[in-house]
């Protein structure tokens, strides 16, 4: 059984910064791409970022170009997504998901990061971004 878990969400004020982990356990980051998305109240859910270390590649919405940053740490089977100059508009539940295969990340640029594309889904951290 695969699991991903999220955490590292809070509260911070605006222009701060938080760094958001996602653990997988029953398989390992080879093969596969790792997508983070978020929901806000009212809103679909939105594919900020994905990345592959099997065929290498990243993914960031415009949303969150120039301020967010993925990672992995193969060692210990970590994605992690550090969050820099938060805003408002951020606030939102963040989830981590496992696409089966790398091309998903690959096109994201093109077809754009589809919740449709990830099979497993961590259950979500809050973040909030507040004055």
């Amino acid at each position: 059984q695969v699991q991903l878990v999220e955490s590292g969400g809070g509260t911070v004020q605006p222009g701060g910064s938080l760094r958001l982990s996602c653990r997988i356990s029953g398989a390992t980051l080879d093969g596969h791409a790792i997508g983070w998305f978020r929901q806000a109240p009212g809103k679909e859910r939105e594919g900020i970022s994905c990345i592959s270390d099997s065929h290498p590649s990243l993914y960031y919405a415009d949303s969150v170009k120039g301020r967010f940053t993925i990672s992995t740490d193969n060692s210990s089977d970590t994605v992690y997504l550090q969050m820099n100059n938060l805003q408002p508009e951020d606030t939102g539940i963040y989830y981590c998901a496992a696409a089966q295969h790398w091309s998903h990340c690959t096109l994201a640029p093109v077809t754009g990061l589809r919740t449709v594309e990830h099979d497993i889904w961590g259950q979500g951290t809050q973040v909030s971004v507040s004055a």
